[in-house]
Parts: C-alpha cells; structure tokens; sequence
C-alpha cells in the first residue's frame, strides 16, 4: 500500500481529519480530534504508527518483523507498522481499522453519539 492509498483510505472514515500539527513532515490522521496514525511523508520506506490493543500488540510484534514499538509514541499502545509487500493488504487495512475503532471506543459517550449522527 502507498500513502496515497493509505491516506484516502483514512479520508473516508468517518470523523476523520489530517493536520501536520508538529512539523511540515509528519502527517497526523484524527478522528474526532484524537490521533489514531501518524506517518512521515518523507521516510522511506513507508510506515505508519497505528493504535493497538497491548496483548495485540505483543502478539503482532512476534509474529511480523514490519511491526515494532512505536516510534515516538507509547510503545504498550501504538506499533510501527513498515508498509511493506511481505504485509497482505487485507491485514493493513484491518490495522487501521482496528486503530480508529480503539480511539472511537475512547471518546466520551457524547462525542461517540456525535459521530454517529454524522
């Protein structure tokens, strides 16, 4: 997957807004105002940090050398994931899924209703 590819991707969901908050570089993707990944739009090779459940995450990182601890980030929640070809699609795709829902599921009751009135 590329960054336009992942960037559409992220577009389409509901809620969602991209920003460039810290630098000119690194491009933040917010659901309701809370991050759920962040990618620089200048390294090579793509990667992306991506919310994740801490047993998942433990359990991503033995299995697939492309996910590793977050860079930058708190490494119990967020992976690293190198969007790379030995990643299926269907499973990069899944990721982010899973890391928007994580930040959906935390947002206060009034601003989950929110969204869903979008």
């Amino acid at each position: 997957m590329d960054i336009e590819t992942f960037r559409n991707y992220c577009l389409a969901k509901k809620g969602v807004t991209e920003g460039f908050p810290f630098d000119e570089t690194t491009l933040v993707f917010k659901v309701m105002g809370k991050m759920f990944a962040v990618t620089s739009i200048s390294k090579i090779p793509f990667a992306v940090n991506l919310k994740c459940d801490p047993d998942r995450s433990i359990e991503l990182r033995e299995h697939y050398p492309e996910i590793t601890p977050g860079y930058h980030m708190n490494k119990k929640h967020w992976n690293t994931v190198n969007f790379s070809e030995f990643l299926a699609t269907d499973m990069l795709y899944e990721l982010i899924d899973h890391s928007y829902a994580l930040v959906v599921k935390g947002l206060p009751k009034k601003i989950q209703q929110q969204l869903r009135d979008l």
